[in-house]
């Protein structure tokens, strides 16, 4: 069952569900595909659909972690040396690798979202103090626009479309 906002839900549990309902959609685009079809690049520019999941791992653990103070373990990139690794999958890199990283990535922000309250305040990458409050609505926007991208990834890949399974 695809999760929706709450009509009449409080302000977090409105944002939080936002955001994992396209978490959700985002793991549910990669379903039934083996793993040459997941790391074929589509794009040009080499987009595919794990590198995407990769990249969304990598930025909710830096919104929702290194932004609050929390650690994030360790990560499957190095942004300083190349800072579009996150968006690119390694061939020593198991699909199996990428899918526990983002579910280890999503389960360490969960628990940021948990424990605090949406005024609570902590410092960007870029230097600006932004609460939870806006950090769930920039993660949910991202993900999102990454689930777009991976939507139209699937349906040039097999015709798959859509957020969730209707069937």
């Amino acid at each position: 069952m695809t999760k929706r906002v709450p009509f009449t839900g409080g302000e977090k549990e409105s944002l939080y569900v936002a955001l994992d309902r396209h978490r959700d959609a985002v793991l549910w685009k990669l379903e039934g595909l083996d793993d040459e079809q997941l790391r074929r690049p589509i794009t040009p520019s080499g987009t595919n659909l794990l590198g995407l999941l990769k990249h969304l791992g990598g930025v909710e653990l830096g919104w929702f972690c290194e932004t609050f103070g929390r650690e994030t373990g360790p990560l499957p990139f190095d942004l300083d040396e190349d800072e579009e690794s996150d968006l690119r999958v390694a061939p020593h890199e198991s699909t199996a690798d990428i899918l526990t990283f983002y579910a280890r990535a999503r389960a360490a922000a969960d628990l940021v979202i948990e424990e605090l309250d949406l005024e609570d305040r902590g410092r960007s990458w870029f230097g600006e103090e932004v609460t939870l409050r806006w950090v769930l609505i920039h993660m949910a926007t991202e993900t999102a626009r990454h689930a777009g991208h991976l939507d139209i990834l699937r349906e040039l890949i097999d015709g798959r479309t859509g957020d969730h399974n209707r069937g």
